[in-house]
């Protein structure tokens, strides 16, 4: 059997909230696993499927880029190793100014080789080296999207939350460029950015979107939970059904009840959106950055962080 260490256990109570006693039984019938840990306390009813307590908190911004015509649409997320630097002006300059230079490439490795727009004599890398000197921390582009609809009408269009800690891209397809251009429409694809940001537990844009694994994984575990284990098959399938319809529209963006109206869905909002510009749209698709999220951040004391900016002068 793996060792069960502390740190083990706190890492599956950051990513269930469950209790220490019960992250320390479930790494211990599961063999140090966290993952098929994670499914076993929600099995037993301990641990919700919110991923929002498994993000790790870590430094940086998340920035976008909206081109004016809105054709062109990126998401990045660049950090850094305190909220200090964070919240430097050339740290915000650089962030922005990569956001714009990602509209036009395809991975971070591609856009590190780039001379840098502000500075064409050196590359993207070589700046970013140099802003790291000046600066005194170390600074990585993360990861980042780009959405273009330079051959589909439409709109990308984002929402940036808590000063650039969580940031979502949207994009929303229309048959023309009239609809495109319709105020209602590029309103719509604002607030379902906003929507997205405000529901952590939303992951895609229709039930008809979630893969097949999701599906059956979440079967399984609805099917392994205790308080099902005398019911007859029969009921036990209808009460899993209904416990599998809920979560599923839990995770979509269409069923969500709209934030700045709560009589109605995000999809009732669509339909009257379609309404008024008198064709066919569609949320086409979305990604949401929170900064940080899955990266372990060293603790350090303010004094810690004090002492380190000073040595690096």
């Amino acid at each position: 059997m793996a060792e069960i260490s502390a740190k083990l256990v706190q890492e599956l109570r950051q990513k269930t909230g469950a209790g220490m006693m019960d992250c320390k039984k479930a790494l211990k019938e599961n063999d140090g696993n966290v993952d098929e840990s994670i499914d076993w306390l929600r099995k037993k009813g301990i641990a919700k499927a919110d991923k929002g307590s498994s993000r790790i908190a870590a430094e940086g911004l998340v920035d976008t880029y909206i081109q004016a015509d809105g054709q062109v649409g990126v998401l990045i997320e660049v950090n850094c190793q305190t909220d200090f630097v964070a919240r430097n002006e050339a740290f915000k300059a650089l962030v922005k100014n990569l956001a714009q230079q990602a509209a036009t490439t395809d991975s971070v490795e591609s856009l590190l080789a780039q001379p840098y727009a502000e500075k064409p004599s050196v590359t993207v890398d070589e700046f970013i080296k140099e802003t790291i000197a000046t600066l005194g921390e170390n600074i990585q582009v993360r990861r980042f999207v780009n959405y273009s609809l330079t051959s589909t009408p439409g709109i990308a269009d984002s929402y940036i939350h808590t000063g650039g800690r969580v940031g979502v891209l949207m994009e929303l397809t229309a048959q023309s460029a009239l609809a495109a251009a319709n105020a209602e429409f590029q309103s719509l694809a604002k607030n379902a950015a906003m929507q997205v940001a405000a529901c952590p537990n939303v992951e895609y844009v229709s039930v008809d979107q979630i893969p097949v694994e999701v599906v059956t994984k979440e079967k399984s575990i609805e099917m392994g939970k205790d308080d099902l284990g005398n019911k007859p098959e029969n009921i036990k399938e209808k009460i899993v059904q209904g416990r599998i319809d809920k979560r599923l529209k839990e995770m979509t963006l269409l069923d969500q009840p709209y934030i700045r109206d709560q009589s109605i869905s995000v999809e009732d909002l669509v339909k009257q959106v379609k309404s008024t510009v008198g064709e066919e749209i569609q949320v086409n698709r979305f990604v949401r950055y929170i900064l940080g999220e899955g990266i372990e951040k060293n603790e350090m004391s303010f004094a810690d962080e004090v002492a380190a900016q000073i040595g690096a002068k």
